[in-house]
């Protein structure tokens, strides 16, 4: 966490902003005394008793932010490159954007694939086992991903992925905040449903970048051992839920 911070203290100019952290009920009093130490008085720290959620947790933080923007940022994204201003030019240029997100590098650089097309009834189940590795899966992981698409460009997108994301505060108010049924995984994309139902467009802007020191944990296991994993079950966990919430338009 103090990593970001600091990262977006020294790469982000000419923007006003405030910092907002949630301790989402890890109390990790390490890393919270140096963030409430005379390094960063300009901090406001929200203490959860419980973990919420990545959904939950943002909420929290939503609640009390004043500015015009929310941005909800990863421990594990590192900014660069004024990147967090390039997003809000972005939106203030494009009246019709409800929501946006960064093009993500791994910390080599190489790219990860954080912008999606909404899922079909079996996709989860394809990112997720072994099924993935077959013709079949391959393809429809692809498609999924927009890998038909070299992600140097910004683009429309159906969704993106909640690691970092930009909205305007009167679009998260107006379509609401995340939705607490979903503890990890989907919360994103049930948002960015919303923000299409609502009439406005999500983008992938290719423009801002950053690196997310990202590990996939549902990768521990293999074969059938994949459909034990604790990730995979929360993952398949949130998919019924957002199928029964949207179906499968």
């Amino acid at each position: 966490m103090k990593n970001c911070v600091k990262r977006i203290k020294e790469f982000t100019r000419d923007l006003e902003y405030e910092i907002i952290v949630i301790d989402n009920g890890a109390h990790d009093k390490k890393v919270l005394g140096e963030l409430q130490s005379t390094k960063h008085p300009d901090i406001r720290l929200i203490f959860s008793s419980k973990n919420l959620g990545f959904g939950g947790g943002n909420n929290l933080a939503a609640k009390t932010a004043q500015g015009e923007y929310l941005m909800f940022i990863n421990s594990d994204v590192y900014v660069i490159d004024n990147s967090i201003k390039v997003l809000v030019d972005f939106i203030r240029r494009n009246p019709t954007a409800g929501a946006a997100g960064p093009k993500l590098l791994n910390g080599d650089k190489s790219l990860q694939y954080t912008c999606c097309r909404f899922h079909k009834p079996l996709t989860p189940i394809f990112r997720r086992t072994f099924l993935g590795n077959t013709q079949t899966g391959k393809k429809e992981n692809d498609y999924h991903i927009y890998a038909d698409w070299d992600h140097n460009s910004n683009q429309e997108v159906d969704w993106v992925q909640g690691s970092c994301l930009i909205i305007p505060k009167k679009i998260f108010e107006k379509v609401g905040p995340f939705d607490n049924q979903f503890f990890m995984y989907f919360e994103d994309t049930d948002l960015c449903k919303r923000i299409w139902r609502a009439g406005y467009k999500v983008y992938y802007v290719a423009d801002a970048q950053m690196v997310h020191m990202h590990r996939k944990q549902s990768a521990d296991k293999e074969g059938l051992g994949a459909l034990t994993n604790k990730i995979t079950l929360f993952h398949i966990s949130s998919w019924f839920k957002y199928f029964l919430k949207w179906g499968f338009d």
